[in-house]
């Protein structure tokens, strides 16, 4: 079904399930920076959080690749699991500044403080060569985002006890989650790809993008300075649908890391579309997007839409909402689409 959210309304908490316990994995190190940030929860305790570290093999070598984990309090073995959401973040701004980010007197920013309140488990990852994790001096393409995906999820194995996560990817990140759903069905439990573009058909941000595709093919990082990532919330001509003082904050928080990152999803996003079979994305999908998001046309969406094989499934469109969703003053429309679908019960068989 299609839905245009308009407004925001209350949706029960989930009921917490208790995983199975597993095993460690290949290429786990071990958690530490353990801390608790004082913000209260959706009733009760304080929101935790713990960076872990995943190892990666590529030809150069192993790289460390940095995880950050939110929830309210810190995990407990006599309790049951929580259900598991991990956050997989786009081409220009790694991932505590896309879904951490907390700004003095604007609000909540942070998406991953708000599903820690709605009873998650939250992780995300910053991708080979992004923010706090190793580079291998590759360009950090899509595929390269899967391996990197694939390593981190003995971490959350061993952590939560779980074995199937739930995923939310935004932008290429959308691309990321949905190729990881692919080749490891067995792992995704539901996921939400949010700024997604399939083939990328009469997108005009992929068009101005394609420009460039030459350098992107001869240069493994690109440049992303203050005013490249300013761009990404002008570029839709709905400025105002953010505040620029957050998005200097975010600047803010990504330019610590350098003015460069890869090229490798940008030359994918330009040149190599389409980089997912919907028909082999098995599980429940959620499609999120702002309708004035130029990096795909409704039309392209929906021909990923209606190819998906699960019949749990939804399409929504957020109104008055251009690319970057957790950003935009209506957040709340995508918080609400979210933990709705998350929530969603399981359909009657036959």
């Amino acid at each position: 079904m299609t839905i245009l959210l308009r407004s925001e309304h209350p949706v029960a908490r989930r009921t917490l399930l208790k995983g199975a316990g597993l095993g460690a994995g290949t290429f786990i190190a071990a958690a530490a920076n353990a801390q608790n940030d004082g913000s209260r929860g959706d009733g009760e305790g304080a929101i935790w959080s713990a960076e872990y570290w995943a190892r990666k093999s590529t030809p150069t070598g192993e790289i460390s690749l940095n995880l950050w984990r939110k929830r309210i309090g810190a995990p407990d073995p006599a309790e049951p699991s929580r259900p598991v959401l991990f956050l997989v973040h786009g081409s220009s701004n790694s991932a505590r500044p896309s879904f951490d980010l907390a700004v003095d007197g604007k609000g909540e920013y942070s998406l991953m403080n708000v599903f820690a309140r709605y009873g998650y488990d939250v992780w995300t990852m910053d991708h080979d060569g992004y923010g706090h994790s190793g580079s291998s001096g590759d360009n950090s393409d899509i595929a390269s985002g899967v391996v990197d995906l694939k390593a981190a999820m003995p971490v959350l194995s061993r952590e939560t006890g779980r074995s199937k996560f739930n995923f939310f990817g935004a932008s290429s990140g959308a691309i990321r989650a949905a190729a990881f759903a692919q080749a490891e069905p067995e792992t995704v439990e539901r996921v939400v790809l949010v700024a997604l573009t399939y083939k990328g058909s009469r997108a005009p941000t992929l068009r101005d993008r394609s420009k460039q595709v030459e350098f992107y093919r001869t240069h493994n990082r690109r440049p992303r300075d203050r005013a490249m990532i300013r761009s990404i919330f002008t570029r839709d001509n709905l400025a105002t649908s953010y505040d620029m003082a957050v998005v200097d904050a975010l600047a803010d928080a990504e330019l610590k890391f350098g003015e460069e990152v890869p090229t490798g999803t940008y030359l994918d996003m330009t040149a190599n579309l389409p980089l997912v079979d919907p028909t082999k994305v098995l599980c429940p999908v959620a499609i999120v997007h702002g309708d004035h998001d130029g990096i795909a046309t409704p039309e392209d969406l929906f021909d990923f839409y209606r190819q998906l094989p699960n019949g749990d499934r939804v399409f929504i469109t957020l109104p008055n909402t251009a690319h970057n969703m957790t950003f935009a003053n209506n957040r709340h429309l995508l918080w609400y689409a979210t933990r709705s679908f998350l929530t969603a019960p399981a359909p009657a068989a036959g």
